[in-house]
């Protein structure tokens, strides 16, 4: 009598997770907060490519999950796919990297990349990689916002 109940949990608890809606970082790092708002305490951090469970949707924001987590992030460090197991069964191997596909969508590649330094040989590409790279806290840019008595909403 048990065996049947327990098939049909699996089954029904199968088919709801091979259609979970998902989001995928796609900013080189992100946080998920504890609440829907910026600068709301970071639950925890994400990198890009790391996939999202959708739980809801709050204005620009989206209610995730990821591994044990459960947080808010904001819609400009995702995109938003629908995923499912039975589209990966039997897929071929891509010929693009993840990181190509990515870049490609914002219309930046290494192609373009280089097309564009040739055509602007006097720019300084290694400036822009020196800001890139850096990095300042949060409570640095949270004391700056408050002290230039800028509006965060």
């Amino acid at each position: 009598m048990r065996l049947p109940f327990i098939s049909l949990f699996i089954i029904i608890a199968t088919s709801v997770s091979l259609h979970a809606e998902t989001v995928t970082v796609i900013t080189k790092q992100s946080a998920i907060r504890e609440s829907c708002r910026f600068f709301s305490p970071v639950k925890a951090t994400v990198h890009y490519n790391d996939v999202l469970e959708i739980i809801s949707k709050e204005g620009e924001w989206y209610k995730v999950k990821f591994e044990a987590v459960q947080g808010c992030i904001h819609k400009s460090s995702i995109e938003k796919k629908s995923i499912s197991l039975s589209n990966l069964v039997g897929s071929e191997k891509q010929s693009t990297s993840g990181d190509e596909v990515a870049l490609a969508g914002k219309g930046f590649n290494p192609q373009v990349e280089a097309a564009y330094q040739k055509e602007n040989p006097s720019l300084n590409f290694r400036a822009v990689d020196r800001v890139e790279s850096y990095d300042t806290s949060e409570s640095k840019l949270i004391q700056f916002i408050q002290s230039g008595k800028l509006n965060l909403q």
